[in-house]
């Protein structure tokens, strides 16, 4: 178990992102079943967005937990607004706008309160300190318990936690995407915020179970929009994946799981929120927290699959226009 604000919390969550859209077709009752199965294994922390699956995220993630709510901790994120099937055209973090997002996330949870509520991107066009003020009015009226961030630079961090304690910060955080460590996850530590990955297996990408793009609906956002895994690109990660499957091999555990092990053991002020929408996925990534490794296997892991030879960027050029730097 691991601290998130004055909680206690499972050490590995589970995301919501590919249950609704985004990694090819979905089917809800298999989506269900396995974040039933998560709350019965011992997850406690659940992760959302208002705009997966245009808030069909939220309305089922709420109904799978509604059994369950009193004993789990629920996370949804607003601000980025879309008009279509696009990742996100807008980024909003205004009061008025929050006061309208958290309404119609309560509603579509079915919930009275959320646990964390995060910006999902920082709006540039409204200061931080309106954003985590109206957020603070928020947790006075007890619509929200604890205040979150996402892909934010550090000095907003700063100035946010100047105005309310940020409880959480959610950015991508893996084996093969390492930017954080440099200035964002020190920061989050010296001010004693909860360090929430997601991706943290490369967008099923660390699994080693993609051999070729041609795996992907045509229509999956991993096909579409990850730079990472272009055409171009492809290939000559999944040849730096070859160290880090033999070395998962030799510990006799999945890749997987050796990319989560590898990501627990970066401090206990971290959890990861990888997502599935199936129960057998689900059973591999939680065996993950059991693993104990050493601080030389620690780095022998990072070692396998340098981070700085990867090609290709995290997010496109559009989508990475609304990352705080």
């Amino acid at each position: 178990m691991r601290h998130l604000g004055t909680d206690r919390v499972a050490a590995l969550g589970l995301g919501g992102l590919g249950m609704s859209e985004f990694y090819g077709p979905t089917d809800e009752s298999q989506s269900i079943a396995t974040i039933r199965r998560a709350v019965e294994s011992g997850v406690t922390l659940f992760d959302t967005s208002d705009v997966y699956g245009h808030g069909e995220n939220e309305r089922l993630l709420g109904r799978a937990l509604a059994p369950h709510r009193e004993k789990v901790q629920i996370a949804t994120k607003f601000g980025v607004r879309r008009a279509d099937n696009g990742i996100g055209q807008e980024v909003r973090g205004d009061a008025a706008y929050i006061k309208e997002a958290v309404h119609a996330s309560l509603e579509r949870l079915g919930t009275d309160h959320i646990d964390i509520y995060y910006q999902a991107r920082v709006d540039v066009n409204t200061p931080i300190e309106e954003t985590v003020g109206a957020l603070a009015e928020l947790v006075k009226a007890g619509d929200i318990r604890y205040i979150g961030l996402s892909e934010a630079a550090p000095a907003t961090i700063r100035r946010a936690h100047a105005v309310h304690p940020i409880t959480a910060l959610q950015t991508e955080w893996s084996v093969w995407s390492r930017e954080i460590e440099a200035e964002i996850a020190p920061t989050a530590r010296e001010l004693g915020i909860t360090i929430i990955p997601n991706a943290p297996l490369g967008r099923g990408f660390l699994t080693g179970r993609y051999r070729s793009r041609d795996v992907f609906d045509e229509n999956d956002f991993r096909y579409l929009a990850q730079p990472r895994l272009s055409e171009e690109n492809f290939d000559f990660n999944l040849s730096l994946l070859a160290s880090f499957e033999q070395l998962a091999q030799s510990q006799g555990v999945t890749p997987g799981q050796l990319a989560l092990a590898w990501l627990l053991h970066q401090g206990e002020d971290v959890i990861p929120i990888p997502g599935t929408r199936r129960v057998d996925h689900l059973d591999e990534n939680l065996i993950a927290a059991s693993i104990t490794l050493t601080a030389d296997e620690v780095r022998q892991i990072g070692d396998a699959l340098p981070a700085a030879r990867v090609r290709g960027n995290k997010l496109t050029d559009f989508s990475l226009q609304f990352v705080d730097i």
